[in-house]
């Protein structure tokens, strides 16, 4: 049974009044790809609309908050953390880490992704006049805890095409 849909077929938010309240955790990732002179620019604060990774973490937190108003038949959650981490670890990428939870009865996997993606997305749009190449790359839950489902774990194996 698809869990979105009513018996007609229609679209519906599901029902998870019957559901446990746990903790619940998720990770996500993603990368920004640009040239290493943007990247240095960046890493300067150099960057004429201001300090690129400060705004990538407001907005990347923002997003998680407000997931459900971005993507349809989304739960409103109360989260209790909402954490962005930016690495350089690689040249000219910019690794964009976020960590959600809440105390709730569904999970917290769309708002880190989505706190990923406007973090990503924030990079591009401060930067965009030095470097209009940009390229957003590898999206993917790392991992979740809690919730009927059970936990998840990425596997480095797994592909990340």
């Amino acid at each position: 049974m698809l869990t979105h849909l009513d018996q007609q077929g229609r679209a519906r938010m599901v029902d998870v009044s019957g559901k446990p309240t746990t903790l619940r955790v998720a990770r996500a990732r993603g990368v920004v790809v640009m040239q290493a002179t943007t990247l240095d620019l960046v890493l300067q604060g150099q960057i004429p609309k201001g300090d690129v990774l400060a705004a990538m973490r407001i907005a990347g937190i923002m997003a998680a908050k407000k997931t459900w108003e971005l993507l349809p038949l989304c739960h409103p959650l109360q989260l209790k953390e909402a954490r962005i981490e930016i690495n350089t670890d690689a040249p000219g990428e910019l690794e964009v880490l976020a960590q959600v939870s809440a105390i709730d009865c569904t999970g917290v996997e769309m708002e880190a992704l989505t706190a990923v993606t406007v973090a990503a997305l924030t990079a591009i749009d401060m930067c965009k006049a030095s470097d209009p190449r940009m390229v957003i790359k590898h999206i993917h839950l790392l991992d979740k805890t809690g919730g009927q489902s059970g936990d998840f774990h990425w596997e480095a194996s797994e592909s990340e095409g």
